[in-house]
């Protein structure tokens, strides 16, 4: 496996309550660990689903005056033009894809995964399920934005130019603005099929998460991942 996830201590995880035919994988956001969203998908979790919440490494974040904190990849800035941390998002994506092969070897075939993510962790999210060989059952992409979107076409995308996306947002964030939200949404539209991404927002939500928005999580997650009698 790579470094980068190595160095952070092991994930979270949400059993299966019975034998685990599905799995989802949470990115947690800056400054965060994967305990609480943990904790979120014990509470909306479906039998026969594992839930496997990672932890960040912890490293120095510019965006937070180079304060060390749990972190995907270097933040400069939050806004639209920003220069981005490419070696750092590129590193992170390639420790999500060896957590999905990990999965994989655990019997678990990647088509019934579900990858997702907050904030900057949704980020991470979308940038590795658009850059992977490995075919993936859905995104959720909650509070978050497009790393790198201006080296991303559709000529890139390999194996899920089909993929669901589930993104949602809060139409309060003052931290990453619904704009960021829309933009997205609007590139993933032109990359993928149009059909299958689905784009919610939530009235009063501000950078966090709300009841209704983890009971439409819940409902993607049963649709992509569908029980196996």
């Amino acid at each position: 496996m790579c470094g980068n996830i190595m160095s952070a201590p092991l994930p979270a995880i949400v059993p299966a309550a019975c034998r685990a035919t599905a799995a989802v994988i949470f990115l947690h956001g800056l400054g965060d660990t994967g305990h609480g969203w943990a904790e979120a998908m014990a509470g909306i979790r479906t039998p026969y689903v594992k839930y496997i919440c990672p932890h960040a490494p912890v490293m120095p974040v510019t965006l937070n005056m180079n304060m060390a904190m749990p972190s995907w990849f270097d933040i400069i800035s939050l806004h639209p033009n920003a220069e981005e941390d490419e070696t750092g998002i590129k590193s992170a994506a390639e420790s999500v894809k060896a957590l999905i092969d990990q999965e994989v070897k655990n019997g678990i075939p990647s088509h019934r995964i579900v990858l997702g993510g907050f904030s900057q962790g949704g980020a991470l999210s979308l940038y590795t399920a658009l850059t992977t060989h490995q075919k993936l059952a859905g995104v959720v992409a909650l509070s978050c934005w497009l790393p790198l979107r201006n080296s991303l076409s559709e000529s890139v995308i390999s194996n899920n130019k089909d993929i669901s996306v589930l993104q949602c947002h809060g139409e309060a964030d003052p931290l990453v603005p619904l704009i960021f939200g829309s933009l997205t949404v609007e590139k993933l539209k032109a990359m993928l099929n149009p059909s299958n991404i689905t784009f919610k927002t939530y009235s009063r939500m501000p950078h966090s998460a709300c009841p209704e928005e983890m009971m439409d999580i819940k409902q993607f997650i049963e649709k992509q991942l569908p029980k196996i009698n």
